[in-house]
């Protein structure tokens, strides 16, 4: 589960001239469908041409290179918060339309800086230990089994509607107390916020759909919350109910905004994952006969996964102090999409880099971010995606994509997903 919500609506940077030393004629358009669908070489034009790219699209910096991405990504000079700047600019109806998403993902990790990112985390993970995730595993592998049950015989399917989407959001309900059968509503709540936080390009009304799904979602963890103070059961929902540090323990609108970021990114995050690992083997057939012949490799064969067609294209961060990056001036409040789906593929770290190595180690892809920022939730999400990818692949031996059919890629700057993937499950 990666620190979610990297990407905040456009904001223009301050008025001046980014153009002058312009080094190439290359433009990067994250709307365009076949950039949507594959990314990777205008990334690896990116990376020798224009390091440090101003896109006239995003009205921010692309940053493409391996290293330059880690620095962005551990620089002080860079801030997380995106939101309080964009929510100051905006016109009175927008603001108001916004105001309570904004009060709850400014209380999200993935938005703040120390102390407070520093305070927040140290309390969250006391429900995120290693246990926790390990006691976690039975019950992946029960809703793995339950949701492969009901597809035995089928023949076509939409791989992310039918499996890549249940496992993660079923995990996620199970871990809050979420009862199962609100997959419907959940799936709505995190849809609606998905366009603002994801950063939709071909949404017009995601301001107006990110505040019902905010405001739906709140006022069921608040529910949720209420009901377990009463009636304490054990599990994740009370660890969090219950962490502290020195007798400093989150507020309620931390723990209702927590809970929000836990049920969106924990889902989200890991059915990309999923889907994009299973595509990635079924249009490498090389590797999926090795995956299929090793089970040893299932650890660094989701590690590959993660770092080949992973589920985060870019991270955000907004400049916190003027400084130069590759000779270009990045201003204090300029964006900067650190494009970890490129530092992923860069030659400079990684041999061969365009090719798919289930056994590949050393593998450090910057998926799940790093220093500070590394997501808290990066380990339930690797065995949830080693469980459910596992056990698929073994359940159907003659899988393969539907004939003539493509996957539909997700509009967004932040998640690199598929939104449907039909294929065929068997003869």
């Amino acid at each position: 589960m990666a620190d979610a919500a990297d990407a905040a609506p456009r904001t223009d940077p301050p008025q001046r001239d980014l153009h002058t030393d312009r080094r190439t004629d290359l433009t990067y358009d994250p709307r365009d469908p076949a950039t949507m669908a594959n990314p990777y070489p205008i990334y690896a034009r990116l990376r020798e041409e224009d390091p440090v790219h101003w896109s006239p699209v995003l009205k921010s910096w692309v940053v493409t290179r391996y290293d330059d991405v880690k620095a962005v990504l551990m620089d002080e000079a860079m801030s997380v918060d995106r939101l309080t700047g964009f929510y100051r600019t905006l016109p009175s109806e927008q603001a108001e339309t916004l105001q309570e998403i904004v009060k709850y993902l400014n209380l999200w990790l993935a938005f703040r800086d120390p102390p407070d990112h520093t305070r927040l985390r140290r309390i969250m993970r006391q429900a995120f230990t290693a246990p926790a995730v390990n006691d976690m595993k039975t019950s992946i592998r029960e809703i793995v089994g339950m949701l492969l049950d009901r597809l035995e015989g089928r023949g076509e399917i939409d791989l992310i509607r039918e499996y890549a989407l249940l496992v993660p959001a079923y995990v996620i309900m199970d871990l809050l107390g979420v009862p199962r059968d609100m997959l419907d509503r959940v799936k709505e709540w995190s849809d609606d916020m998905a366009v603002f936080i994801g950063g939709a390009r071909n949404v017009d009304d995601k301001y107006a759909r990110a505040a019902h799904g905010c405001q739906e979602m709140s006022t069921y963890f608040k529910t949720l919350i209420a009901e377990r103070r009463a009636a304490p059961q054990p599990g994740f929902l009370m660890d969090l109910i219950n962490a502290s540090d020195e007798a400093d323990a989150l507020t309620d609108d931390e723990l209702v905004a927590a809970c929000m970021l836990v049920l969106f990114a924990g889902h989200e995050t890991t059915t990309n994952l999923i889907a994009n690992s299973i595509h990635t083997l079924l249009t490498h057939p090389d590797q999926l006969a090795r995956f299929r012949a090793e089970p040893e490799a299932n650890r660094t064969a989701v590690e590959e996964f993660l770092r080949y067609d992973g589920p985060t294209n870019a991270l955000v961060r907004v400049v916190a102090t003027d400084h130069e990056l590759h000779g270009r001036a990045l201003k204090k409040g300029d964006r900067v999409f650190a494009v970890v789906a490129s530092a992923n593929r860069d030659p400079r770290m990684f041999d061969d880099p365009d090719a798919v190595d289930v056994a590949r180690t050393p593998n450090r892809h910057l998926t799940f971010g790093l220093g500070i920022h590394t997501c808290l939730g990066a380990q339930l999400a690797r065995e949830e995606g080693r469980i459910a990818v596992r056990a698929f692949i073994e359940r159907f031996p003659d899988l393969a994509l539907a004939e003539g059919e493509r996957p539909d890629w997700l509009d967004a700057m932040v998640p690199r997903g598929i939104s449907r993937l039909p294929v065929r499950l068997g003869g």
